[in-house]
């Protein structure tokens, strides 16, 4: 089973710096946003490899997970070989590489990641936001296998003002994933079987309060839709508009989550938000060197 990584945008949010370093590069910590979403992605049992979809503008991902072995030779021969394997470990991650020259939409950068995913379920993971325990889609591959092999998508609450602002799920609550017993209706680990997918719904409209997090676990069958899928909102491809057909075909399925589960590095404000928090719950030196950075306690900074 293969992952799909969307990376092709052009990050114009992170402009200027974007320039000349794709947005995926930046780091949080002393990895890149990239290197935490694929290690995510090899988390879930089954998955063997990930495919980044890339931009042929934006090489150095490229370069980033690929062996440099003078790099490493030169930084053993410095006494820096715990650096030299970290390197060494992000460039041998098994990734692979499809390209999205012309962007047509998240459902058109799906599509090109089929060679890669074969006639096996994959899953979809946006690349701006990734998940630090990396328990997201285990459990949502855990959904799967209890519904016969069946799609599931990540979902949740979002307060009933901003519903507009999102896709938004149809459904019921049938159940609760096994890490937690008892949830019922929105709360964090329920599990929904869905009737339908809202693009930003009119408040009043809206069939829930979940919309879809960013993070798919899909049957082949979803490719085969994608390939005759006609241009929707924005006139592009949209992976929504394929899920909606989807169901007339098959079950799907969606788990309740906790939005704070995730860090988010879309923005420069969400991206810096990221670094501390990650710093905050990094190994104590780093918390230490952290706060005395900030010249203060930064527990107390950031609340």
């Amino acid at each position: 089973m293969k992952a799909i990584i969307p990376a092709a945008g052009l990050g114009t949010r992170f402009l200027p710096a974007t320039r000349c370093m794709p947005k995926e590069l930046l780091p949080v910590l002393d990895k890149p946003v990239i290197q935490y979403v694929v290690e995510e992605a090899l988390e879930p049992a089954g998955v063997d490899g990930v495919c980044i979809i890339n931009s042929h503008e934006k090489p150095q991902i490229e370069e980033y997970f690929s062996v440099d072995e003078a790099f490493e030779k030169m930084l053993a021969s410095r006494g820096k070989d715990a650096l030299a394997a970290k390197v060494h470990e992000a460039a041998s991650l098994p990734v692979t590489f499809a390209y999205q020259d012309d962007p047509k939409g998240l459902g058109h950068a799906v599509l090109c990641g089929a060679e890669a995913a074969g006639d096996e379920p994959f899953f979809v993971l946006l690349g701006d936001y990734f998940v630090p325990d990396r328990k997201m889609c285990v459990r949502m591959a855990d959904v799967s296998a209890a519904h016969g092999g069946a799609s599931v998508i990540a979902v949740a609450p979002v307060p009933e003002d901003q519903v507009s602002r999102y896709g938004i799920v149809a459904g019921e609550c049938i159940g609760a994933h096994a890490d937690y017993p008892g949830a019922t209706g929105e709360e964090e680990g329920a599990i929904w079987k869905l009737s339908g997918l809202v693009e930003k719904p009119k408040r009043e409209e809206a069939p829930s309060h979940l919309f879809i997090v960013g993070r798919y676990l899909l049957t082949p069958r979803v490719m085969e839709l994608l390939k005759t899928q006609t241009p929707g909102a924005g006139g592009e491809i949209q992976l929504t508009d394929s899920l909606q057909r989807l169901l007339e075909e098959e079950e799907m399925y969606a788990l309740v989550v906790d939005p704070d589960e995730g860090c988010d590095t879309g923005t420069p404000a969400a991206w810096a938000a990221t670094n501390a928090r990650m710093a905050l719950s990094a190994d104590p030196a780093t918390v230490a060197a952290f706060n005395e950075a900030l010249g203060r306690d930064g527990r107390d900074l950031l609340g």
